[in-house]
């Protein structure tokens, strides 16, 4: 899980912004999930577990916007 986590971290921050498109979101809650495992963080899994469904359909705006101000998806990671 570590990994793909610091995988996830080493993204330009273009590429960042690309898997922020709804379509594409589902991959920052696969990060999501994977983070919540790597540091048994339960509410992290909970939200990576729950952006999976709505999360590609609504919240992918606020992974664009915390992308943009803080370079990376949320300010939980």
């Amino acid at each position: 899980m570590k990994d793909v986590v610091n995988a996830f971290d080493n993204l330009p921050w273009i590429v960042k912004l690309l898997l922020c498109i709804p379509a594409l979101n589902i991959a920052w809650a696969v990060y999501r999930i994977c983070k919540g495992i790597d540091t048994k963080n339960t509410l992290m899994l909970i939200a990576g577990i729950l952006w999976i469904f709505p999360g590609s359909v609504i919240c992918w705006v606020a992974d664009l916007i915390c992308t943009i101000i803080y370079k990376k998806p949320t300010i939980l990671a």
